[in-house]
């Protein structure tokens, strides 16, 4: 094939070569362990966690990877496939999966081949072949869920390059630290079952590979003009003197996102690093949807580190998995059929956007700046790219929850407004709120919906935030640490308001 600048970019990262001018495996042994492992156990003698462990050991050392594998994660691979899996899981496996993923990585120099003859001519004029989408350029990224499948095989058998990775602000893309994690987590239940969403995957897809794509697209916050004609992000003043209007907003007090009836854009509360821990001990929001929507990994092979002015979005990822719990009571609960119907391009009618939000930001996380961060960074995962020539999300809401709150420690009441008004200034139709509980939010579908019919706008909003958190800023500064009412939005009829108290 010919030299392509969007394959040079991603070249360093793959475990194939150029050798006359096509996609290969650098290595002939390699291809042989390849095609024993499609015959089946019978033939190449891979029927057990251990033998499967030597055998990743052997495919490594034939495509000469200098890095090291995690600790213990031959060892997990063995424990999970020998001890983890009943008889007949581990049969079905070594006798069904196993083959089918040796036949996609046999097949994989051809369908990367394949998926850049293709990629020109998906959309007219945008460039959509597999590379690396760094930051501050947006873009975009169709491949096929037969590829994906592919890579994701690469990832399991630990065979991507990984050296320069970190050095790129790229995230781990091995299941080498998933695995190693069985062995060296003691209470590891949840990483047992983080596994077992991925083993269902591909016990899935080596009965019929999923005909669909998955695009991955970096988006970047759109300029605005100011009054001088220059372009900037936005800045305070263009919050507080928006004149648009509040979305509706529905709250659930139980139900998750990603169950989410209505065609909504659902949010994956992210690490600035695609996925987060999802392939290490994570196992919270982001991660979860990771396990029982895998082909999101593959985003993980090509996307850098978010940058303030970024979000990632990702259509048509399929769900595979049914799960309970979350964090340590996690729980694989069997297999799930994706129902939803394909867009044009052959996507799952999923949309996910990642957004970063502040991490454990404490009491500066009222200070302007970083009410300004957090708006402008949902405001980037909201908005639809106009640009773009996929006008796939119009009259498609928003559904989300605590953002930036739980694990990140950010204030629940302070997220869901900034995430109202950056939803609104979208002008998406409405947003699903999923409180998951929270106390602090009970009377949240009371408060927006009087909001809404005072006739307040969003820079009324964000004048009321910023003056909340002023106070919260002075009271820190005099610690003062009673419980107290610090700060109210009084309606014209003083009935209702926001009480919002210092913990």
């Amino acid at each position: 094939m010919e030299r392509r600048e969007d394959l040079e970019t991603i070249l360093a990262y793959l475990p194939l070569v150029i050798q006359d001018s096509s996609l290969s495996w650098p290595s002939s042994h390699l291809v042989e362990v390849l095609e024993a492992l499609t015959k089946g156990p019978s033939h190449s003698r891979v029927d057990s966690g251990q033998t499967l462990s030597d055998t990743i050991s052997d495919m490594r050392q034939s495509l000469s990877l200098t890095s090291h594998l995690s600790y213990s994660a031959l060892q997990g691979y063995a424990l999970f496939f020998d001890e983890k899996m009943s008889k007949e899981e581990s049969s079905r496996w070594f006798n069904e999966a196993l083959p089918a993923m040796a036949c996609l990585l046999l097949r994989f120099p051809s369908l990367l081949e394949l998926h850049y003859l293709n990629s020109d001519n998906i959309i007219n004029g945008v460039e959509t072949g597999l590379r690396v989408l760094g930051s501050n350029k947006a873009g975009i990224v169709f491949l096929s869920q037969e590829l994906i499948g592919a890579l994701l095989s690469c990832s399991f058998f630990c065979l991507f390059p990984v050296d320069d990775r970190s050095s790129n602000s790229l995230p781990n893309i091995n299941f080498d630290k998933l695995f190693g994690s069985l062995i060296s987590t003691g209470r590891n239940e949840h990483q047992e079952n983080k596994i077992r969403c991925i083993a269902h995957y591909f016990q899935r897809i080596s009965s019929c590979i999923p005909p669909g794509f998955v695009s991955f697209e970096r988006k970047i916050l759109s300029l605005e003009q100011d009054h001088s004609g220059l372009e900037a992000f936005p800045d305070e003043g263009f919050w507080s003197t928006s004149n648009v209007n509040l979305c509706p907003v529905e709250v659930h007090t139980c139900g998750l996102i990603e169950d989410q009836s209505v065609e909504a854009l659902e949010v994956d509360f992210a690490n600035k690093y695609l996925g987060g821990g999802a392939l290490r001990k994570g196992c919270v929001q982001e991660e979860i949807r990771f396990m029982i929507n895998p082909e999101l990994i593959a985003g993980m092979l090509f996307l850098p580190a978010m940058e303030v002015s970024e979000a990632i979005e990702v259509v048509g990822a399929e769900r595979f998995s049914h799960y309970t719990g979350y964090s340590s009571s996690f729980r694989f609960s069997g297999d799930y059929v994706d129902t939803k119907e394909r867009d044009v391009f052959g996507r799952r009618k999923t949309i996910i956007v990642a957004i970063d939000a502040l991490r454990h930001p404490g009491i500066s996380q009222y200070k302007p700046e970083c009410l300004l961060r957090e708006a402008n960074k949902a405001l980037c995962g909201f908005h639809v790219c106009k640009k773009d020539c996929i006008d796939h999300e119009d009259g498609v809401g928003v559904a989300t929850g605590n953002w930036g709150c739980g694990a990140y420690s950010g204030d629940p009441e302070v997220k869901s407004l900034l995430q109202w008004i950056a939803v609104s200034q979208a002008r998406r139709p409405f947003m699903s709120y999923y409180t998951f509980g929270f106390e602090a939010l009970h009377n949240l579908n009371q408060v927006t919906e009087l909001v809404i019919s005072k006739g307040w706008r969003v820079g009324d909003v964000w004048k009321k935030l910023v003056e909340y958190s002023n106070q919260r800023l002075i009271r820190s500064s005099k610690k003062r640490r009673e419980t107290k009412v610090v700060f109210e939005i009084y309606f014209c009829d003083k009935n209702l308001k926001i009480s919002i108290r210092e913990n």
